[in-house]
């Protein structure tokens, strides 16, 4: 795994497409630290665990939905702002959202979430 922050980002925008479910445990395990705080306007999520489970019910809930990022990735240090949307492959979105994260060693130590 990078530590560039950027490369993260990606990295975490492709972990929510992942439909198979050993590929995705697998990449969440490698993106994000063991104790990851991840918090949205549905959730306080902490550890892999519940970050994976938010991912399988988020995936359920949009199903045949993918996400992108959008625009550029503003970073700092050990920061990234970033927006995404949500819809279907190449189609409009249905969804969009900005987060804020936090790298620590090349992983997402904390991840703030919110939609518009």
């Amino acid at each position: 795994m990078s530590s560039d922050v950027t490369t993260v980002v990606k990295q975490y925008i492709e972990v929510w497409n992942i439909q198979d479910e050993a590929a995705r445990r697998a990449a969440v395990e490698e993106l994000f630290t063991e104790d990851v705080e991840y918090v949205d306007p549905n959730i306080a999520a902490r550890g892999r665990d519940e970050v994976d489970g938010y991912i399988v019910v988020t995936q359920k809930q949009l199903a045949g939905m993918v996400f992108w990022l959008t625009g550029e990735i503003s970073t700092h240090h050990n920061l990234a702002r970033f927006t995404w949307q949500c819809g279907p492959a190449g189609g409009a979105a249905v969804a969009t959202g900005y987060d804020f994260a936090e790298v620590r060693d090349g992983k997402v130590r904390r991840l703030y979430g919110f939609f518009s």
